[in-house]
């Protein structure tokens, strides 16, 4: 077991950049208990200062590698009961580093069902099929001619007999099959055809109609759109090699004939290389197509996954405006626009619903009302939902707000997505909330606190509810809640929680704790007050002293008896820091902030036994900015006057917007016309940009000009370029399926309830094209 344990940090060091003895030290925390925000931030004298990238890579890779491990053993145990074991097995079992060339080897020891090969051994044609690769040069219809029986009535059966023997032996030969395999993976096309009949009803999938790509290199934005127009039966997939080789031989039967000699020059040996082109065109080549489009699926989801989680993490660390009076104003027409006023910590202070739509067109109504709420709450920012009626919403404000005396100081209008607000709506912890307010109000108020601090209010939704996906509904649902859950860990942590305001949704994603003790904290503070300092946690029941090590730095205590319970230093580095302000003979309290002075020190003064230079130099960092924000100053995004529809837009407008999406092709922008507008990958920049998230992130606010609009397919083509770039400009086909992935990157896929045949491959390949 020691001897898996290094063999496991050796490989996972080489992935993630690291050396084998950091990976021991983390996996040890980790096995502890310890979570990757906490290891990231206070361990980095343990592990070398692994950061919380490389610390995620590592415990994703730590759990695949423990499960082939696993595997391993079962595989181990299972062949030596079977007697079969031998040391050149063993060494093979022990040498691969993936479950598919695990499997491989393991497939001819496999239980299985009666297969067509046994069949045939139990017909006594297991000497045929010897004989027959024996003596290549014999006649392998003479040979046969000896074995029939009752069961075998002619030369025929028999002859099929020994080629269902023949061919299980080379299906079963794990070196040949990854041979095959890594061939196939070089050299394969995808083919994707629309199903006849379903051209009108498919056409958004119309990219896609005859569309063939190496396999290889499909980005998977494009995957994912042809996986969903196979599951909504519109278009049929499949993956092959030398479709148009017109040669007899392929290339694959040719690999199967010298992996065993195979000249076809006497007649048992021409026979054999029909056996090993039948072996291809019906077993092989179906199964590795099976591979490669589960493969094709795993690799296009791993990179929505990372996409999603990249955008949330720059959505949940956008800038907050900050603790202002915020009127929240949740658009509708024929229902009315939802108001909700909260002051700065969030606290709800007004709800109401007024209608200046059809049919009640109260305009004047409105304005008046909200000019009232305005002065009652003395309201700083009006946050407005960008869902339908947003811009007329934007328009009655702005009005409202000219009308305004001009010695009153005037609310910044700012609009706001309002993606996942529904469902925070309808949820439990809304409900918890807001047990008397109507579930359509609750959606203004979340609107309203999304603007004061996103990361507080979007923590209170499911991850793949806020919509910064491409395709989130197609791919692994539990790898994804996974590794957004991880994001939302992590972006709350960088952070920091307030622990007198925190809801039970923000307390549940600090290191250590969860719901439960999320909830026993919150309850603790109604009843007690306030906590005075964090080693008041240690108060509330189940919180033990693990728990406090794991949480207690990221909990802060603005103006709390002790300063240091306002800052990201661990109290149980709280020594150390106080070793720092008496060196400098000032207050704590003077000092902090003192960048001046607390930069003339030399880190070294203050090591000890248990925290080395890494944390002394974080500690002084924090004392310079106590509780500092890892998050950007506010700013909003300005909306064109008159430019409200879509059908307002005209090539070579230069509009200013907010970045929703980023996804591999290019930048979703949000520039007020109810539909956002793609800036593709090569119109980022006056340069070449091979990932746009190195240009602009969700939550940028940027300048774009209109390229190509079309009303019909509501499709907007943008550029970031500069005038006279040497770039061409982008058409509507640009970025094959990048057009599609506006329309129906976010969309749920229609119910499937039977798979269609794809390409040769049949139902085989339907069955593993089904959803995990």
């Amino acid at each position: 077991m020691a001897d898996d344990s290094k063999s496991i940090a050796a490989i996972i060091a080489s992935e993630v950049n690291a050396r084998p003895e950091q990976v021991i030290a983390a996996v040890e925390l980790l096995d502890g208990g310890a979570t990757v925000p906490f290891i990231a931030r206070y361990r980095k004298e343990v592990t070398g200062g692994l950061d919380d990238t490389q610390l995620r890579n590592l415990a994703e890779r730590l759990t695949y590698l423990r499960e082939l491990g696993a595997r391993r053993k079962a595989i181990v145990e299972s062949i030596t009961s079977q007697g079969k074991m031998t040391d050149e097995l063993m060494g093979k079992i022990f040498k691969v580093a993936t479950k598919a060339e695990l499997e491989d080897i393991y497939l001819p020891f496999k239980p299985k069902r009666r297969t067509r090969a046994e069949i045939a051994r139990e017909k006594g044609l297991q000497p045929l099929a010897d004989a027959i690769w024996a003596d290549r040069a014999a006649d392998p219809a003479k040979l046969a001619e000896a074995y029939i029986t009752a069961e075998v009535p002619d030369v025929k059966a028999a002859l099929e007999g020994a080629r269902d023997i023949v061919a299980e032996a080379i299906s079963e030969n794990a070196d040949l099959i990854g041979r095959l395999r890594n061939d196939m993976k070089d050299r394969a096309i995808l083919y994707s055809k629309v199903v006849e009949g379903k051209e009108a009803a498919g056409e958004k999938f119309a990219d896609y109609f005859a569309h063939s790509e190496r396999w290889a290199t499909v980005p998977g934005h494009r995957a994912l759109a042809m996986l969903r127009g196979w599951n909504e039966e519109m278009l049929t997939l499949s993956i092959e090699v030398d479709r148009d080789d017109p040669s007899p031989v392929k290339p694959a039967q040719r690999t199967i004939a010298a992996a065993y000699d195979i000249a076809g020059k006497g007649p048992a040996d021409q026979w054999l290389m029909e056996v090993a082109g039948w072996t291809w065109r019906v077993k092989l080549s179906v199964s590795l197509s099976l591979d490669l489009m589960r493969d094709l699926r795993e690799r296009a989801e791993e990179e929505a996954i990372h996409v999603f989680a990249r955008n949330l993490k720059d959505l949940l660390l956008a800038a907050p405006a900050g603790s202002r009076p915020t009127m929240g104003l949740d658009p509708g027409i024929r229902t009315g626009v939802k108001v909700a006023v909260v002051d700065g910590t969030g606290k709800v202070l007004e709800t109401t619903t007024v209608y200046p739509f059809p049919p009640k067109n109260d305009i004047r109504g409105t304005q008046a009302e909200l000019a009232s709420l305005i002065r009652k709450h003395k309201v700083e920012l009006i946050s407005i939902g960008n869902g339908t009626g947003s811009r007329e919403t934007e328009r009655l404000v702005a009005d409202m707000l000219a009308q305004l005396p001009a010695t009153a100081p005037k609310p910044t209008k700012v609009i706001v997505s309002e993606a996942g607000a529904s469902v925070y709506s309808a949820s439990e912890t809304a409900a918890k909330e807001f047990p008397g307010l109507d579930v359509s109000l609750r959606g203004a108020v979340s609107i309203a606190r999304r603007l004061q601090d996103p990361l507080a209010e979007l923590v209170k939704i499911e991850p793949k509810s806020i919509g910064v996906g491409q395709y989130q509904h197609d791919v692994d649902q539990g790898r994804l809640g996974r590794s957004l859950d991880a994001v939302v860990e992590d972006a709350v942590n960088a952070v920091g929680v307030d622990l007198n305001t925190a809801s039970v949704p923000l307390l549940a994603r600090v290191s250590g704790l969860g719901s439960s003790i999320a909830e026993a904290i919150v309850t603790h503070r109604d009843e007690t007050g306030p906590f005075q300092s964090r080693k008041d946690l240690l108060k509330v029941p189940r919180l033990g002293a693990r728990t406090f090590e794991q949480c207690a730095g990221f909990l802060r205590i603005p103006n709390g008896k002790e300063p240091l319970d306002a800052s990201a230093v661990h109290p149980e580095a709280y020594g150390v820091a106080k070793k720092i302000v008496a060196a400098c003979g000032r207050d704590l309290r003077t000092l902090m902030g003192d960048s001046a002075t607390l930069k003339s020190l030399d880190p070294k003064r203050f090591i000890d036994e248990q925290f080395g230079l890494p944390t002394v130099k974080d500690i002084i960092a924090e004392l310079e900015k106590p509780g500092r924000d890892p998050r950007p100053s506010f700013k909003t995004a300005t909306f064109a006057d008159g430019v409200d529809e879509i059908t307002d837009l005209k090539p070579g407008m230069l509009l200013e917007g907010t970045v929703t999406n980023v996804a591999a092709f290019g930048a979703f922008v949000d520039i007020g016309v109810h539909q956002d507008g793609l800036v593709h990958v090569s119109q980022l920049a006056d340069r070449f940009v091979k990932d746009p998230h190195e240009v602009v992130k969700a939550g940028d606010v940027v300048k774009v000009r209109v390229v190509e609009v079309d009303v019909k397919r509501k499709r907007i083509a943008l550029t970031m370029r500069k005038d006279g770039g040497e770039a061409p400009q982008p058409s509507m086909r640009d970025a094959r399926g990048s057009a599609n992935a506006m329309r129906h990157a976010s969309a749920k896929p229609s119910a499937k309830p039977d798979a269609p045949a794809l390409g040769g491959l049949g139902a085989a390949l339907a069955e593993a094209m089904r959803k995990k």
